[in-house]
Parts: structure tokens; C-alpha cells; sequence
């Protein structure tokens, strides 16, 4: 199944998401190993630094979200916050303590808040409402992609530049610059306000506009979020099964591969079937991902689970944001996306929390039946949600 006509501009936001990822994921491939090994900094402390950097990025989300629709510009926002992506990357080879590498950190995190509401708010303005699943399934293949590709394309720098950690990261300042480019000159904004019409503001009157659909819509991703916990906990159960240091790095990478060829299928089958349908079945994959990784004890196993994790991922990543923007009125989608964005973050970390509690607890099965658990909570809440299938675009 082969993307077909889709606007110029998703195709380039697609590339824009590959080339920054395969930027980012080269250097946090190898960050710990540089803040651990070559910095000196503890476990612990890195632990903190990356806690407070993707809390950073929730946060801004909903910011630049709620912005984009007042100022009438996703476009620019984007630019900004891919811009100080790339800005920032060169800090990171640069940097001499752990202090400048929190301070690349958080800049690089306050881009990716910055620029992920307006981007996602764009895709949703750009692609015709009967091809909108196909638009977010082929921006989040090609973004995950780049997920898989940077870890790999780390490793192989590493071998080839005899494991100089700083240079690796010098590379990735590359495709960080050529992401923000093709931003630049590639894509072309679509009006998401009619001309005279009142700018939103963001208060509770806002928030009613967004309609009862979208907070629907929100609380499930907020629930499903519970079930998906972090994924450095397929890391972990992949250690625990006995898979060697050198090989648990690509357990990520078979989760992200099958992850980026379901993305695109998925997203243009929901513009024919429907997105609820394409959400059930990814819980339902998950639940049997969590089940193999809870009563699975054999490698084999292990990195079966890890790929239904992903193909879960594929089926309801790109669905659940092609119904925050079928539900959505069009010129509150940034705020929209913010939100959505924000309500899954926190939901996430506390999913994240009681992982890593019920791991200490009682063992990796506890947290993996709990991930079960909450899966089948969604998929309760979901049976009251009725997401519409856009037919034309509404203001």
C-alpha cells in the first residue's frame, strides 16, 4: 500500500521529522555512554536530566499549540523550535561538564515542545480530510525511520571513527540542519482562520469550544498512555531475558522498524474503515504483547513481544492524532495538540512510575499484567467514544 495523493507538504514535514530524529537519536544513542563514561556523572543524576528534559518538552507543547492559533502561524513556530534543535546540537560535542550537557538538553527539549503542537496542527491543515489517517500515518513512518536509523547510524560512526563519541556528534549536527531546510523552503502553510475571525484565547471558554469529541478523544490517549509505559522497559526485560549488552540497543530497533512499516498502512486504512476500529486493534495487540513479555522467558519470545509493542504502536500512534484533528475545530487545532499532548505526557510518566514500582516490587510480569491491565481499561473507556469520520473541513 503506497502513499498516493498526498500534498507536497506532508511528504516534506515527513522528511523534516526523518532527518531531525536520525539527528537527535544519534546523539541520545550515545549520551549516556558520554555522560557516564566521559563526563562522569552518575546514574542517578542522568536519570533526573532526562526526566526534566521530556517534561520540559510536555509543557512547551501546549504552549506553542495555544500560540500558533492566536498568531496565525504554525509554520513559523515549527521553524522555531526545529531551528533551536539544530542550533543547540552543537553543544553537546562541545560540551566539557554535565552542566552544559543539561543545558543542550533542555534547549533541544524546549525545541521539540516548541515545534511538535504547531507541526502536528499543519499536517491536519495541509492534507484533504479523506486522506487525513494516510497524512499522519506517513509523517510518523518516516519520523520513526529516523528513530531506528540514527541508533544504527551511531553504531556504525563509532566503529568507523573508533568510538570518538564527540565526533558522532558532530555528524548529527548535519541532519539536523538539512531538516530544518527542507521546513524552510519545502513546505507552505495552509490559512487555519478565516480573515476577520475572533483570535482564540486560552481559557475555559476555549477549552469548551474544543468539544466534547476531543476530550474523548484525549482521555483515551491519556489511558492508553497508562498501558504504554516507557519503552526503556522492553530495554530492561531484554536484559533480564539475557540478551548481551552489545544487542539490547536493538531491541529499540525492532520495535521502531515494525512501528514505521505499520504506520502508513494503518493511517490509510482508517480513512476507509474508520479510526476506532484501527484503535481497538492495536489494544488488542498490546494486551498480547504484554501477556508474551509477562510469561515469556526465551529471547525469542522477548523480541516477539517487542514487535507487537510496536505494530501497536503503528496502529493507534497516527490514529489517535488524526482524531484529535478530526474532532477539533480547525482554528483551535494547535491548542488542540497541545493539550492532547500534554494530558498523554503526564499520563505517561505516572504509566512510567508505577512500571518501574511494580518492576522493583514484584518483577517485570507484574508490570507487564499491569500494562494488560490498563489496556483493557482503555479499550472499556473507548466503547463510549464515537470518533467522527470527517466527511468536509469545519471552522
Amino acid at each position: 500500500m503506497l502513499p498516493k495523493n498526498l500534498p507536497r507538504g506532508i511528504w516534506m514535514l515527513g522528511f523534516v521529522s526523518l532527518f531531525m530524529d536520525v539527528s537527535s537519536e544519534m546523539i541520545h544513542a550515545i549520551l549516556p555512554l558520554f555522560v557516564v563514561g566521559t563526563l562522569g556523572a552518575s546514574a542517578a543524576l542522568l536519570g533526573l536530566l532526562e526526566g526534566l528534559a521530556e517534561a520540559t518538552a510536555q509543557i512547551s507543547k501546549l504552549f506553542s499549540g495555544v500560540l500558533s492559533d492566536r498568531w496565525g502561524s504554525r509554520k513559523g513556530l515549527a521553524l522555531l523550535g526545529y531551528g533551536l534543535a539544530a542550533v543547540v546540537k552543537p553543544l553537546f560535542p562541545l560540551a566539557t561538564s554535565v552542566e552544559s550537557v543539561f543545558a543542550a538538553r533542555f534547549i533541544d527539549r524546549v525545541g521539540k515542545g516548541i515545534r511538535g503542537a504547531p507541526r502536528d496542527a499543519l499536517v491536519a491543515d495541509i492534507a484533504p480530510p479523506q486522506l487525513r489517517g494516510a497524512a499522519f500515518g506517513l509523517r510518523q513512518s518516516l519520523d520513526t525511520v529516523g528513530a531506528f536509523a540514527g541508533p544504527l547510524i551511531a553504531i556504525l560512526l563509532m566503529s568507523v571513527l573508533m568510538f570518538d563519541l564527540r565526533s558522532v556528534m558532530w555528524v548529527a549536527c548535519v541532519p539536523a540542519l538539512i531538516a530544518v531546510a527542507l521546513l524552510a523552503f519545502g513546505v507552505e502553510e495552509a490559512p487555519h482562520r478565516e480573515q476577520g475571525e475572533k483570535k482564540p484565547g486560552f481559557d475555559l471558554r476555549t477549552a469548551s469550544s474544543l468539544g466534547r469529541a476531543f476530550w474523548e478523544v484525549t482521555a483515551v490517549g491519556a489511558m492508553m498512555m497508562l498501558a504504554r509505559f516507557s519503552e526503556a522497559f522492553l530495554v530492561l526485560k531484554a536484559s533480564a531475558t539475557g540478551l548481551s549488552n552489545a544487542w539490547v540497543p536493538m531491541v529499540m530497533v525492532v520495535m521502531s522498524l515494525v512501528y514505521s512499516l505499520a504506520s502508513y498502512p494503518a493511517g490509510a486504512l482508517s480513512d476507509r474503515v474508520g479510526r476506532r476500529g484501527l484503535l481497538v486493534a492495536g489494544l488488542l495487540v498490546l494486551i498480547v504483547a504484554d501477556l508474551v513479555l509477562a510469561f515469556g522467558h526465551s529471547i525469542i519470545s522477548m523480541i516477539i513481544g517487542v514487535a507487537l509493542w510496536g505494530l501497536h504502536m503503528g496502529l493507534t500512534q497516527g490514529g489517535l492524532s488524526t482524531m484529535v484533528a478530526d474532532t477539533a475545530p480547525k482554528a483551535l487545532r494547535g491548542t488542540a495538540f497541545g493539550l492532547f499532548n500534554l494530558a498523554s505526557g503526564l499520563a505517561l510518566l505516572v504509566g512510567s512510575v508505577l512500571a518501574g514500582v511494580l518492576w522493583d516490587v514484584s518483577g517485570p510480569a507484574a508490570t507487564f499484567l499491569a500494562g494488560a491491565g490498563f489496556a483493557i481499561l482503555t479499550l472499556l473507556g473507548l466503547s463510549w467514544v464515537k470518533p467522527r469520520q470527517p466527511q468536509h473541513e469545519q471552522g
